[in-house]
Protein backbone atom coordinates (compact mmCIF):
# COMPACT_ATOMS: atom_id res chain seq x y z
CA UNK A 1 0.00 0.00 0.00
CA UNK A 2 1.07 3.52 -0.69
CA UNK A 3 -0.36 6.61 1.01
CA UNK A 4 0.32 10.24 0.21
CA UNK A 5 -0.36 12.05 3.48
CA UNK A 6 -1.00 15.79 3.43
CA UNK A 7 -1.37 17.67 6.69
CA UNK A 8 -4.29 20.01 6.17
CA UNK A 9 -6.09 22.88 7.85
CA UNK A 10 -9.33 21.85 6.13
CA UNK A 11 -10.39 19.55 3.31
CA UNK A 12 -13.44 18.15 1.57
CA UNK A 13 -14.37 15.78 -1.23
CA UNK A 14 -17.36 16.21 -3.51
CA UNK A 15 -18.99 13.63 -5.80
CA UNK A 16 -21.68 14.71 -8.28
CA UNK A 17 -22.08 18.04 -6.49
CA UNK A 18 -22.56 16.49 -3.02
CA UNK A 19 -19.96 16.64 -0.25
CA UNK A 20 -19.20 13.05 0.83
CA UNK A 21 -16.53 13.89 3.39
CA UNK A 22 -15.10 16.99 5.08
CA UNK A 23 -12.61 17.62 7.87
CA UNK A 24 -11.02 20.47 9.71
CA UNK A 25 -7.44 20.11 10.92
CA UNK A 26 -5.91 16.70 10.19
CA UNK A 27 -4.69 14.57 7.31
CA UNK A 28 -5.83 14.05 3.76
CA UNK A 29 -4.80 10.52 2.76
CA UNK A 30 -4.59 9.48 -0.88
CA UNK A 31 -4.55 5.68 -0.67
CA UNK A 32 -3.18 3.39 -3.39
CA UNK A 33 -3.37 -0.39 -3.26
CA UNK A 34 -1.37 -2.92 -5.27
CA UNK A 35 -1.85 -6.65 -5.95
CA UNK A 36 0.14 -8.15 -3.09
CA UNK A 37 -1.33 -5.91 -0.37
CA UNK A 38 -3.22 -7.54 2.50
CA UNK A 39 -5.10 -6.48 5.61
CA UNK A 40 -1.73 -6.66 7.41
CA UNK A 41 -0.55 -3.80 5.20
CA UNK A 42 -3.72 -1.83 6.01
CA UNK A 43 -3.26 -2.36 9.76
CA UNK A 44 0.45 -1.47 9.60
CA UNK A 45 -0.16 1.78 7.72
CA UNK A 46 -3.06 2.77 9.97
CA UNK A 47 -0.83 2.37 13.03
CA UNK A 48 2.06 4.19 11.43
CA UNK A 49 -0.11 7.12 10.32
CA UNK A 50 -1.96 7.39 13.65
CA UNK A 51 1.34 7.61 15.51
CA UNK A 52 3.42 9.76 13.14
CA UNK A 53 4.48 12.97 14.86
CA UNK A 54 3.69 15.64 12.28
CA UNK A 55 2.04 18.34 14.41
CA UNK A 56 4.00 20.97 16.29
CA UNK A 57 4.37 21.01 20.05
CA UNK A 58 4.68 24.18 22.16
CA UNK A 59 8.27 24.64 20.93
CA UNK A 60 7.32 24.43 17.26
CA UNK A 61 8.82 20.94 16.76
CA UNK A 62 6.97 18.14 14.98
CA UNK A 63 6.40 16.17 18.14
CA UNK A 64 2.65 15.51 18.27
CA UNK A 65 0.64 12.80 16.51
CA UNK A 66 -2.81 13.29 15.03
CA UNK A 67 -4.08 11.51 18.14
CA UNK A 68 -2.37 14.10 20.37
CA UNK A 69 -3.63 16.92 18.13
CA UNK A 70 -7.21 15.67 17.98
CA UNK A 71 -7.29 15.87 14.19
CA UNK A 72 -9.48 14.13 11.64
CA UNK A 73 -8.77 12.10 8.50
CA UNK A 74 -10.12 12.39 4.97
CA UNK A 75 -9.33 9.12 3.18
CA UNK A 76 -9.56 8.94 -0.60
CA UNK A 77 -8.89 5.85 -2.71
CA UNK A 78 -6.40 6.67 -5.49
CA UNK A 79 -5.39 3.89 -7.88
CA UNK A 80 -3.28 6.38 -9.85
CA UNK A 81 -0.63 6.22 -7.12
CA UNK A 82 0.45 2.99 -8.82
CA UNK A 83 0.66 4.59 -12.27
CA UNK A 84 3.87 3.71 -14.11
CA UNK A 85 5.23 6.28 -16.58
CA UNK A 86 8.59 4.66 -17.36
CA UNK A 87 7.54 3.81 -20.93
CA UNK A 88 5.65 6.02 -23.34
CA UNK A 89 3.55 9.02 -22.49
CA UNK A 90 0.46 7.37 -21.03
CA UNK A 91 0.60 5.83 -17.56
CA UNK A 92 0.12 2.11 -17.08
CA UNK A 93 -1.97 1.10 -14.08
CA UNK A 94 -1.12 -2.60 -14.16
CA UNK A 95 0.40 -2.38 -10.66
CA UNK A 96 -2.89 -1.13 -9.15
CA UNK A 97 -5.06 -3.77 -7.50
CA UNK A 98 -8.36 -4.79 -9.11
CA UNK A 99 -11.28 -2.69 -7.81
CA UNK A 100 -12.90 -5.49 -5.78
CA UNK A 101 -9.64 -6.13 -3.91
CA UNK A 102 -8.71 -2.46 -3.57
CA UNK A 103 -12.10 -1.42 -2.19
CA UNK A 104 -12.01 -4.15 0.45
CA UNK A 105 -8.52 -3.14 1.61
CA UNK A 106 -9.32 0.58 1.54
CA UNK A 107 -12.35 -0.04 3.77
CA UNK A 108 -10.22 -2.22 6.09
CA UNK A 109 -7.62 0.57 6.27
CA UNK A 110 -10.30 3.13 7.20
CA UNK A 111 -11.69 0.82 9.90
CA UNK A 112 -8.17 0.29 11.27
CA UNK A 113 -7.76 4.08 11.58
CA UNK A 114 -11.10 4.29 13.39
CA UNK A 115 -9.92 1.67 15.89
CA UNK A 116 -7.34 4.26 17.00
CA UNK A 117 -10.22 6.58 17.82
CA UNK A 118 -9.77 8.74 14.74
CA UNK A 119 -12.68 10.37 12.90
CA UNK A 120 -12.43 9.16 9.29
CA UNK A 121 -14.34 10.85 6.49
CA UNK A 122 -14.11 9.42 2.97
CA UNK A 123 -14.55 9.93 -0.69
CA UNK A 124 -16.48 7.37 -2.77
CA UNK A 125 -14.52 4.39 -4.06
CA UNK A 126 -14.16 4.46 -7.85
CA UNK A 127 -15.98 7.78 -8.30
CA UNK A 128 -14.75 10.93 -10.00
CA UNK A 129 -14.08 13.21 -7.04
CA UNK A 130 -13.31 16.87 -6.56
CA UNK A 131 -10.92 17.26 -3.64
CA UNK A 132 -10.29 20.60 -1.97
CA UNK A 133 -7.73 21.13 0.74
CA UNK A 134 -5.77 23.80 2.49
CA UNK A 135 -2.37 22.19 2.95
CA UNK A 136 -0.86 22.96 6.36
CA UNK A 137 2.84 23.73 6.14
CA UNK A 138 2.84 22.36 3.52
CA UNK A 139 3.61 18.95 4.97
CA UNK A 140 3.36 16.07 2.50
CA UNK A 141 4.73 12.60 3.31
CA UNK A 142 4.79 9.34 1.33
CA UNK A 143 4.11 6.31 3.58
CA UNK A 144 4.40 2.76 2.22
CA UNK A 145 3.82 -0.65 3.75
CA UNK A 146 6.57 -2.44 1.81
Amino acid sequence: MRVVLQRSKSASVTVDGAVTGAIQSGYVLLVGITHEDTEKDADYLAGKIAQLRLFEDEEGKMNRSILDHGGEILSISQFTLYGDVKKGRRPSFIAAARPETAEHLWLAFNKALQRYGLVVETGVFGAMMDVQLVNDGPVTILVESK
